[in-house]
């Protein structure tokens, strides 16, 4: 609209409005719900039990101790200044977690740490030893030559297997 409305168009539009059933409800009833601001960051963050909760060093610390006591998952370059990618390789990341997580159903021990260096992408992980090694080469082996034919780039698995999950801390 190229014209300004005054309180009293305003108020003529509102009404309107009204009568066409636009801002009301099928009961015919109007409502404004109104909720309180909450500035409190809630998110990644592990709630305090009766201190039976083990956590590892990740779960541990809050979101907001990363790159200052805990490293980011993902080490790529895509969020510089001047980088184009940066939402490629979320996706790219969010796959190859899933994958992970399917192929070692039930043995990661902690979260998946993925590096990419120049064209090659690294993924380290720990996991927990439910498996008979022959069955982690092979897993390994396998997951190795598939992800690498799906990113035509070298991607290389860094695994090292542990009897027990890492406890940081009960909560």
């Amino acid at each position: 609209m190229a014209a300004s409305l005054n309180s009293t168009g305003s108020v003529r539009l509102l009404s309107s409005l009204v009568r066409s059933g636009s801002l009301c409800s099928s009961s015919g009833s109007r409502a404004l719900h109104v909720t309180a601001a909450c500035c409190k960051n809630r998110a990644a963050r592990v709630r305090v039990g009766k201190g039976d909760k083990p956590l590892t060093y990740e779960q541990a610390l809050p979101p907001h101790h990363i790159g200052h006591r805990k490293g980011w998952l993902s080490q790529h370059t895509s969020n510089l200044k001047g980088e184009e990618g940066a939402a490629d390789r979320t996706i790219e990341d969010v796959f190859l977690r899933r994958f992970m997580f399917g192929t070692f159903h039930g043995c990661l021990a902690n979260e998946i740490v993925i590096k990419r260096r120049g064209n090659v992408l690294i993924v380290c992980a720990l996991m927990l030893q439910k498996l008979p090694p022959q069955k982690f080469y092979f897993l390994i082996g396998y997951s190795e030559s598939l992800l690498s034919h799906f990113y035509k780039c070298p991607i290389k698995l860094e695994i090292q297997t542990l009897q027990d999950k890492a406890v940081y801390k009960y909560l």
